[in-house]
């Protein structure tokens, strides 16, 4: 047989079966962690206002309200960061990429002209990525963990609407990372709706129960409108924040 068409045994890492192997998955953790770092540096994306809230949201249903209003803040955002000096961090309205408040958001970016990230993962039966994300910053995630890191590691603010299960952890991580000064700087935390999250949270029950500080309620604060909702986020961020672009996620505590 000629030498030359004797087939190529393919470099480990264009070796599809191996990538998806359970021996690459640090790999694949790894690369979801490098991709979106190299495309951050790449768009000058130094800070993130992040919006939480549910997929299942919709224009014209029983929580139509929110989703209007989720658009609202975030062009609002987005308008706000546009007209900062250029020597400060821009901060860009970041979501987790699916529909309902997460579309809205998005969505309410691409009216102002702005950009915006979409922290997209794959679910059984919801979680599409919406077509208001900026595509060069639109990321698909195997791992809950890791797109948690990029939720909290850009955040400079975080706006808190109606959601489930998911928008129950991701607000509780961000609450716990806040608690446990394991992040090195504080993130205004504003939730949004104060009906709904009285209902379905009672944080002042954890207090009498003492089972939180009462000074952990001053964590995060209640708007019901898009104008209070930014005027809260705006006095939460540092002012001036220098643009710095992303660098490896440090850890606040050094051993």
């Amino acid at each position: 047989m000629d030498a030359d068409a004797t087939p190529r045994t393919p470099l480990a890492y264009r070796n599809a079966s191996f990538l998806d192997s359970d021996d690459a998955r640090p790999l694949r953790i790894l690369a979801e962690y490098l991709q979106p770092l190299q495309a951050f540096r790449r768009e000058r994306v130094c800070g993130t206002i992040v919006f939480f809230g549910s997929a299942r949201i919709a224009p014209n249903g029983a929580l139509a309200r929110y989703y209007a209003e989720a658009r609202e803040l975030a062009r609002l955002v987005t308008v706000w960061s546009a007209g900062l000096s250029p020597e400060v961090c821009h901060c860009v309205v970041c979501t987790g990429g699916g529909g309902g408040i997460m579309e809205a958001a998005n969505r309410g970016a691409a009216d102002a002209g702005g950009k915006s990230i979409g922290l997209n993962i794959g679910l059984p039966h919801e979680q599409r990525p919406n077509p208001y994300i900026t595509p060069s910053l639109a990321f698909e995630f195997r791992y809950f963990f890791m797109r948690k890191l990029w939720f909290a590691h850009l955040a400079r603010a975080l706006v808190v609407f109606p959601g489930g299960f998911g928008t129950l952890d991701e607000l509780t991580e961000v609450l716990t990372l806040m608690q446990t000064e394991k992040l090195g700087r504080r993130i205004p935390i504003v939730m949004y709706g104060t009906s709904y999250w009285n209902e379905v949270i009672d944080f002042k029950a954890l207090v009498r129960h003492e089972t939180i500080d009462r000074a952990d309620l001053d964590l995060f604060a209640y708007a019901d409108d898009p104008g209070t909702a930014l005027a809260l986020m705006q006095r939460g961020i540092a002012p001036c924040a220098p643009t710095r672009l992303p660098e490896i996620a440090p850890s606040r505590f050094t051993v």
